[in-house]
Formats: C-alpha cells, structure tokens, sequence
C-alpha cells in the first residue's frame, strides 16, 4: 500500500479474491500494511513510514472499500507486531490500522483486530479493545509469548472476553495459533477463554 506498483498488484489481486471469496461463502477477506512472503516478513520492507506512504495507503483502502462495497463483502486490515514477526512492516500497528479504517470510513473496510499482535507491540488490550470496536470486523486470538492458544502465556482473554461481552460485540473472534499440544486442546482452551 505504500508505493504505485504494489498498489495496482493489491487491487488486482483484491478483485481476483473476491470472485474465490463469493464461490466459497467468505463475506470477509484480510489484508496487510505490505505483501508479506512465506516467512511473515515484508516483500518490500519499509524503515520510516512517509506523509505520503499514509496518503497512498488511505487511497488505496478506500479503493478496496469501493470493490468491496460493490461485491458485498468486507476488507479487514489487519494489525501487526514490528517487534517479533513482522520487521519492516508499514501500517503495523493498531493504532495505524484503526487510523486508516476509521479515515475512509465504510462499512466495507473493517478491522481484523489481531490481540497477539497487539500484545506484543503495545500492550493496554482491553482500552485498545474499548478504542477500536466501532470499526472492528474481526477479532483474531493468540497468546504471548509463543503464539500459542489461550491459557498458554501472559494475556487474561477471559477478562477481554467479558470486555467484549460488555461491550456488545457479537461478531467473529478467531483462534490464529499454534497449538501448545493437539488441536483439540487448543480449541477447548480456547473455548473456555470465550464461553466462561
């Protein structure tokens, strides 16, 4: 999103994922600050985020909601962390994510509000919780250290759980992590952190 050819291979891509997204039933499709390659780092790694890389990127999500608005799904962009798996990558945090999506301001651009990421990058979850649920349209869970499932490290979710009961979310949250030992207990790990 920070320079002209990654822009036009983004909306390409964009329109060739939502013809996948409508035969497969995905109202939400995700999306990052930059391409990112098989190892989570940045195809094009950026230092210090310019004036005009946030300009370019704020035209291109609001261009991503047009597409998205006229094929009725949703784009959510998707915070980062910069300190452990993401270097180098532009519009990481949630702070810039939120910035983005609440300046274009559609319905079909959202949040995908990733907590590992945020954790590991800023911390204060629930108040980023409280500051961000108007745009949200994701919440994605993992634990840290070691992006394992709920339970596993320092991140009480069965308190952000309740935060996010109290304040009205009902849409999806998403388990994106490892397992510390077999599926199975990750999910029902994970199901104990949400369901209390």
């Amino acid at each position: 999103m920070t320079d002209d050819d990654g822009v036009q291979r983004l909306l390409a891509t964009a329109e060739q994922s939502v013809a996948v997204a409508h035969r497969l039933g995905c109202p939400r499709l995700n999306v990052h600050g930059t391409g990112l390659d098989r190892r989570g780092l940045p195809v094009v790694p950026v230092g210090h985020v310019t004036g005009r890389m946030w300009l370019t990127a704020e035209k291109t999500l609001a261009a991503l909601a047009t597409i998205a608005e006229r094929e009725g799904v949703t784009f959510t962009l998707e915070n980062l962390n910069t300190a452990v798996d993401h270097p180098g990558t532009p519009f990481a945090r949630a702070a810039d994510t939120l910035a983005l999506v609440s300046s274009v301001d559609s319905p079909a651009l959202r949040l995908n509000l990733d907590l590992y990421h945020a954790q590991t990058g800023e911390g204060d979850l629930i108040r980023l919780v409280r500051r961000c649920l108007d745009w949200v349209g994701e919440v994605q869970v993992a634990d840290v250290p070691g992006r394992c499932e709920p339970g596993t490290g320092e991140i009480h979710y069965p308190a952000v759980a309740r935060a996010l009961a109290e304040l009205g979310y009902t849409g999806v949250v998403a388990l994106e992590a490892w397992a510390s030992k077999d599926s199975e207990t990750a999910l029902e790990r994970f199901s104990a952190a949400f369901t209390g």
